[in-house]
């Protein structure tokens, strides 16, 4: 009885398009005993009406979504961050992917906030978080969801992150692929702007040589401007790899080992 009483006040919130509550929430709404309310929501988890995220957070999960045991994270991601009371913006190449760069479908929810914080695997999605101290300085802009809204970086910070955090966007090749698909969208003065938060000069230059490759060069004349103020050295276009051989591009002080291979 009392699984079905939850149930109810489940299928009222979700009625009324809400789709996340907190334990609390469920106890104070159902009226049901906090023992109660954990065994029912153990029992739903079962049957997949649920989706458990943390001890205190829970996700209904749609009609749609019952054979992936949970909706995508964006439904839910900007109330889990409001839960964890933790800034966030949906970053790198789930970013790229909503704003319209879909040619390398993530394989993970990747999430920015200002600490760091353990994956989370929610259904069959995987969400994980990126660190970055500037989080509250970062342009963002909203966008609509199913649910509401979630807060993503603007195409000119999610260029930037992803090449700041180029192994977890699957290597430099995909990553170019990426920002190919991004360039219509990068106003050069907000990259500038973009890399000026960062503060990351090698970021910068491989970037630099990324949007030159990619025949890009109004963006690329602006980074390049604010590069050579910079105190800079030689660094290698692809990290962690030996660079004996490899060629110097001068523009960039950027070392090539291999050319950049990017998907048409």
């Amino acid at each position: 009885m009392a699984g079905k009483t939850l149930e109810n006040w489940i299928d009222a919130q979700q009625a009324r398009g809400r789709y996340t509550f907190l334990r609390a929430e469920a106890i104070a709404g159902s009226g049901l005993s906090a023992e109660a309310v954990k065994k029912a929501l153990q029992r739903l988890v079962e049957r997949h009406r649920v989706v458990k995220v943390k001890d205190y957070f829970y996700v209904v999960v749609a009609l749609e979504y019952r054979n992936a045991d949970g909706p995508p994270p964006s439904w839910f991601i900007h109330d889990l961050m409001a839960a964890m009371k933790l800034p966030y913006y949906v970053g790198l190449l789930s970013a790229a992917a909503l704003h319209g760069a879909s040619h390398q479908q993530p394989q993970e929810f990747q999430v920015v906030t200002d600490r760091s914080v353990r994956p989370l695997k929610v259904g069959r999605a995987r969400i994980r978080f990126f660190a970055s101290k500037s989080i509250a300085q970062t342009p963002t802009v909203n966008m609509k969801t199913p649910t509401g809204s979630v807060r993503v970086s603007t195409p000119e910070i999610t260029a930037v992150d992803l090449m700041r955090f180029v192994k977890a966007a699957g290597q430099l090749d995909n990553v170019a692929t990426v920002i190919a698909e991004l360039v219509p969208l990068i106003h050069p003065k907000r990259l500038l702007e973009a890399i000026r938060q960062s503060g990351h000069v090698p970021s910068a230059q491989r970037l630099g040589y990324v949007l030159d490759h990619l025949k890009a060069r109004s963006v690329a004349n602006v980074l390049h401007e604010w590069v050579k103020r910079q105190s800079r050295g030689t660094v290698a276009l692809r990290l962690g790899r030996i660079m004996n051989g490899a060629k110097e591009d001068r523009r960039w002080h950027v070392l090539v080992d291999e050319p950049l291979e990017v998907e048409a």
